[in-house]
């Protein structure tokens, strides 16, 4: 079996770490757990400190596409994901493949209008 040197090694994220991920406040994460009831990171301690996952950060990918990318509003989106999270996961990676091809279309348009 061959070594994946792809792999993420961090098992766990505190909640800074994941808002700076999304440009999201920390209160805006909390306020999410409270709206949609399957975000809940592992917490610890008497002090509650938050600790997210992968599949933690994964939902708040879907969400953060639907509520700040695509201007949903807070119940539309957990209507979204509650009734349909596969069609929502395929819509937001193919708007996330869109956006990445978009910005390289418009760096080599930056390239050739130099030449």
């Amino acid at each position: 079996m061959a070594l994946n040197l792809n792999k993420n090694l961090k098992l766990y994220y505190s909640i800074k770490e994941v808002g700076e991920m999304f440009g999201l406040n920390e209160s805006t994460l909390r306020y999410w757990e409270q709206e949609f009831p399957f975000l809940k990171p592992k917490t610890t301690g008497s002090a509650k400190i938050r600790q997210y996952q992968e599949k933690d950060i994964e939902q708040i990918r879907l969400i953060h596409n639907l509520v700040k990318v695509r201007g949903f509003k807070l119940a539309a989106a957990r209507k979204i994901l509650t009734q349909n999270k596969t069609g929502a996961d395929k819509k937001a990676d193919v708007l996330e493949s869109l956006i990445g091809i978009r910005s390289e279309l418009q760096a080599l348009k930056r390239h050739l209008d130099l030449l």
